[in-house]
Formats: structure tokens, C-alpha cells, sequence
């Protein structure tokens, strides 16, 4: 594919919803190619549409729940033992998001944090509301609404004249606005229809607020089976486990 291009390697949320994978979105921006988010089944979900992770160069995480980062613990495994990776891997997300990660890894596989490797891996903690420019990214995390033991962000990521954008998981906050501001592809979970809960955003309220977000292109993701339920009834474009989008 010779266009920038988003791939949903996973579209659903942290249960399961509609057999969809947990969330996981591939971007190749020509300069970097990335994942936003990886969650537990990010790696069934690489191979399933045959994405090579030896060529991804970063994960950036929204926030540390689960189902948005417990799947680097079986990439990083994955560049060692089976790719046999070189190249160095870069992996930005909240404050914590190294400590996190680590004990991840002990949890799931003792001692493998501690293992020599054949690549670098380095930790980056974003700041809130700060452009941060790693290589050929530009990095800006939203701080938004989203109980995760750490600030949770929403992510807005420049490369090769491309913005994709990111919500994570949050209720309306202003600073969605911000992320979505003139992005290619602004990528937002809706996961209830129009139940209105704490951490969370629905349907009604992200078709309300619509005309503030001034991107190119609008996708839901992150549906429970209230939404999924639904379907035929959005206004909204809405993301599915493999579909790509070009930008």
C-alpha cells in the first residue's frame, strides 16, 4: 500500500463484545509505522492481517487499563524469540507506563523484564498538553476522563504531513476537541448507545458534540453490544476488527 493507511487490528472493548478483539490500531504513516494501543489480544490480531512487527517502531498508549496495553508484554516476547528483532522499539504512554509494563511482564512471564535483549526498548512518559517530537512523530497526549491509575490521555499524532487521533477511553472533556482539531482521522469510542455513565462516552453525546470536532474524518470504536446492537441505526461512521481506512 502506497498511502498513509489505519488498520483496526482491534475494535472492541475490554469483554470481548461482538467476538471483537481488544483495541489495537495500526497506523503506517509512510515515515513511522505504529500501533495506538495493544491491547491483550494484539498479537493474534498482527498476525491475523499479517502485519509484520519487526517493522512497527512504536507503541504509544492512551492509558493503562488492560485491554489498551496488556499485549506488549507478548510483543516484546514476540521480537525476541520469534522475529528476533534488531531494531530499537519505542513504547510513550502515561506517567508509570514503564513500571506498568514491567510488572506486566513479571506477572505474565517471571523474569522475562530482566532478559538481555538484541534491541533497545525505551520508555517515554508523555506530559499532558505538550507536543513531544520523537524522531518523525509529533506526540500530543490530552489529558481526558478515564479511572486508570494513571493520567489518561487521548492522542494526537503527526507524521508526513498526517494527524491521526485518538480518543482512548473517556467521557466528554473539551480537550477532545483539541485532538481532533483538523485530524486526517479522528478515531473516538462510543460505548453506549445513549446510557450516560462515569469514564465513558455515548453515541447521543459524541452526535451532539459532532459538529465541535473539526476533523476530516470521524470513526467510532471501543462498542459495547448496546451499540453493536445498533448498527443500522449510526450516523456515525464506526470501526471493525481488520478495516482499513487510507488518509
Amino acid at each position: 500500500m502506497g498511502k498513509s493507511f489505519v488498520r483496526f487490528l482491534g475494535s472492541g472493548d475490554a469483554f470481548g463484545s461482538g467476538g471483537r478483539l481488544q483495541t489495537c490500531i495500526y497506523a503506517d504513516l509512510g515515515a513511522s509505522r505504529l500501533l495506538i494501543d495493544c491491547g491483550g489480544s494484539a498479537m493474534v490480531s498482527i498476525k491475523r492481517w499479517r502485519i509484520d512487527p519487526a517493522t512497527i517502531d512504536a507503541i504509544l498508549i492512551t492509558h493503562l487499563h488492560g485491554d489498551h496495553f496488556a499485549g506488549i508484554p507478548f510483543f516484546i516476547l514476540d521480537a525476541q524469540l520469534v522475529t528476533k528483532r534488531i531494531r530499537p522499539l519505542l513504547i510513550a504512554g502515561p506517567p508509570g507506563v514503564e513500571s506498568r509494563v514491567k510488572a506486566a511482564m513479571e506477572l505474565l512471564f517471571p523474569g522475562s523484564s530482566q532478559i538481555r535483549r538484541n534491541f533497545e526498548v525505551t520508555f517515554v512518559e508523555l506530559v499532558e498538553n505538550q507536543a513531544m517530537v520523537i524522531d518523525s512523530l509529533t506526540i500530543t497526549a490530552y489529558p481526558v476522563v478515564h479511572a486508570s491509575g494513571s493520567t489518561p490521555f487521548a492522542l494526537r499524532v503527526e507524521c508526513g504531513g498526517k494527524i491521526v487521533s485518538y480518543s482512548g477511553d473517556t467521557e466528554w472533556t473539551d480537550s477532545l476537541i483539541q485532538a481532533a482539531k483538523g485530524a486526517d482521522l479522528f478515531v473516538s469510542e462510543a460505548y453506549f448507545y445513549d446510557k450516560q455513565v462515569k469514564n465513558h462516552l455515548s453515541y447521543k453525546t459524541l452526535l451532539e458534540r459532532k459538529k465541535e470536532l473539526t476533523c476530516r474524518r470521524l470513526m467510532m470504536t471501543h462498542m459495547s453490544d448496546d451499540m453493536l446492537g445498533r448498527l443500522e441505526q449510526l450516523e456515525i461512521d464506526y470501526a471493525e476488527d481488520g478495516k482499513c481506512v487510507f488518509i
